[in-house]
């Protein structure tokens, strides 16, 4: 590949650190409610129109002014590089979606103009995607044939929801995603993607979408295949196998030798660019076989693309209704049939792009910011339904493809999506030539890379607790679909994160008065664990209890919950005629419990002056303690060195 200037790239985001904090409000007690909401909301709108929020909102105002020449070369040819991937990718996914191939062009340039002037990432690049288009298939097929009414509703309603979720700053939800999940869930819809994909490859029809019945058909009809389709198949994906291989092809030049001339540099920079632009021209060249054979009177011996609309799509809102023979389907009808999608799309779109952006900024170290991507892409979705696309997303194949060919800014993506809007109007008529066999073959060659089974050998090693949500998300996308197998996973994962919260570990130590050190804190999921294992540990014979003394040297705080727990517990001891002291609690700690003025409350600032507190219980006084009503006996002791 051409040797790329070695500078920085211009950043597209960044926060700045210096900025001065936002104006304080000072409220005065004779102040009147309408007085106090006009300055806050003065504030609120002054804050809110400020040059830093501008630049946090609008990224491109960070980079722009910093434009030169160089940058627009470098965005230049990674923009038409893209695109020449974006087009034969889109027309595939299309078919994933269950869409006229048209809607995957639709769907592949809006999203490239906005992201240009509100994403935080140079390298990413929002169109259509597998996993997208599998969940559109899954959450937005429509009963009346071809039609894209429920597909373009699901984008509108996927971009309100991730906007919503933007200025409401909830990127954080993407943090309670674990990889495990994240790479079963791919990895499962890379599977279920690509044998989808086998049927038109061999020429079969007829062939179900749910996993397990596709398999079994797509077997059942192997006798049913079409040599022609096959051939056709098979030559694309070992020639897309071939070419992509020469664009990662890394050519080591002696470092104390001449560096190469001009002419091995093109000649370098056409292999490269032959290996990145692969599906394009698998896809032309598989359109010419076609045409050359129609020319010779042989036309049905290759399934082919047919009629594509030609021309842009019209500008107008997504409408809300669908006539389906005499019956019209309502607002409310497709609403209930998108369902789930409607939390399930828009959080998939957050994962896939972010997982992208993380990935690409380690790699070229700069920063991406989830709240800022979820406005970006809940705008872009918002804008393309009205362009009749169905929900997109960043790519993980274009991203790469983007970043390989020395982007510096998103403004490539201007460049990307004026190439799909040129083929729109002026290349649709050569599209119907396109066989079916070949957009399989592109599909497969797209998504094979996304099976990641080295992962498995690494959580072996690292931690195999993780194995557990990976196989689970992974067994459940497959088999009862992968829209509804990434919630089981996300489920089992939240469980395995917040079963140590349910049941803490607990350290018993017997030392003639039994001693209970927890090794984190106490919130409610644990009360009732605790309650039993301190019972448990202290009981001798029948129900007599010893006293016990509680190192709660780890517990930092305490909720409405755990309070009430530790008042029943010493309810419970002092009722059975033992006692229980909390050692080395924190201050915060200690106040929660003081303000509740608990009854017959002990505390000691360590164990060993626990230790002292409880000698006296071989004593007789102790008896006449217990009745004598005093409610709480505090060791006098100083908390300034207790660790908080």
């Amino acid at each position: 590949m051409m040797e790329q200037e070695e500078s920085q790239p211009l950043l597209p985001h960044s926060r700045r650190t210096t900025s001065s904090p936002p104006p304080r409000i000072t409220i005065h007690a004779g102040m009147g409610v309408a007085k106090v909401v006009k300055m806050v909301a003065k504030n609120y709108c002054k804050k809110c129109c400020s040059v830093e929020t501008l630049k946090e909102r609008v990224p491109i105002t960070n980079w722009l002014p910093k434009y030169n020449l160089n940058t627009l070369q470098c965005d230049l040819v990674a923009g038409l590089t893209v695109a020449l991937t974006v087009i034969p990718q889109g027309l595939a996914y299309a078919k994933i979606a269950r869409l006229p191939t048209q809607y995957g062009l639709y769907s592949a340039f809006m999203g490239c103009f906005v992201y240009c002037f509100l994403g935080t990432a140079k390298d990413i690049t929002l169109g259509p995607t597998a996993i997208m288009s599998l969940m559109t298939a899954a959450f937005a097929y429509s009963p009346v044939e071809n039609d894209p009414t429920y597909a373009i509703v699901l984008c509108l309603l996927c971009g309100c929801v991730q906007l919503l979720m933007g200025l409401l700053n909830l990127g954080i939800l993407v943090n309670f995603i674990s990889y495990p999940v994240i790479n079963a869930f791919t990895s499962a819809a890379a599977i279920t993607i690509g044998f989808g994909q086998v049927k038109g490859l061999l020429g079969l029809t007829d062939i179900p979408r749910d996993f397990p019945h596709m398999v079994y058909q797509t077997f059942k009809k192997i006798p049913e295949t079409k040599v022609w389709d096959m051939t056709m198949g098979l030559i694309c994906l070992v020639l897309l196998f071939l070419l992509k291989r020469m664009r990662a092809i890394q050519w080591n030049d002696p470092p104390d030798g001449s560096p190469p001339n001009w002419c091995v540099k093109i000649c370098r920079y056409i292999v490269w660019l032959t290996g990145t632009a692969a599906n394009a021209i698998i896809v032309i060249t598989a359109s010419g076989v076609v045409a050359i054979l129609r020319s010779q009177n042989i036309d049905d011996a290759i399934s082919i693309t047919g009629d594509i609309e030609p021309g842009l799509p019209p500008f107008r809102a997504p409408s809300f209704s669908v006539q389906n023979g005499n019956e019209t389907i309502s607002a409310g009808t497709i609403l209930s049939s998108i369902g789930a999608g409607i939390g399930i799309v828009p959080l998939l779109g957050l994962v896939e792009l972010i997982a992208i952006g993380k990935a690409f900024a380690r790699q070229n170290n700069y920063k991406i910011y989830p709240n800022q991507e979820l406005i970006s892409i809940g705008i872009a979705n918002i804008i393309s339904s009205f362009m009749s696309s169905y929900p997109v997303t960043g790519s993980f194949s274009r991203t790469a493809v983007n970043s390989q060919s020395g982007v510096k800014t998103p403004a490539s993506g201007l460049v990307t999506g004026a190439v799909v809007l040129l083929a729109l109007q002026f290349l649709t008529p050569l599209f119907f030539f396109i066989p079916k066999a070949a957009l399989s073959a592109v599909i497969i060659s797209a998504v094979i890379q996304m099976v990641d089974y080295k992962i498995v050998k690494k959580l072996w090693k690292s931690n195999k607790i993780d194995l557990i949500p990976l196989f689970v998300t992974f067994i459940a996308s497959l088999g009862v679909g992968i829209e509804y197998g990434i919630l089981i996973g996300i489920g089992v994962d939240l469980l395995s994160l917040l079963y140590p919260i349910a049941r803490p570990n607990i350290k018993i130590t017997d030392k003639g008065i039994v001693v209970l050190k927890m090794e984190q804190g106490v919130r409610f999921p644990a009360v009732d664990f605790l309650q039993s294992t301190v019972t448990d540990a202290a009981t001798v014979q029948g129900d007599k209890l010893r006293s016990v003394v509680m190192d709660c040297s780890y517990i930092t705080a305490t909720d409405y919950s755990s309070v009430q727990g530790i008042i029943e517990l010493i309810a419970e001891f002092k009722r059975k005629g033992a006692r229980i002291v909390f050692a080395c609690l924190c201050t915060k700690v200690l106040e929660r419990l003081q303000e509740r003025e608990i009854p017959d409350l002990l505390v000691s600032s360590t164990v060993e002056e626990g230790f002292k507190l409880l000698q006296d219980e071989i004593n007789p006084e102790f008896d006449d303690l217990g009745k004598s009503g005093e409610t709480t006996v505090v060791v006098p002791v100083d908390y300034s060195g207790i660790r908080l």
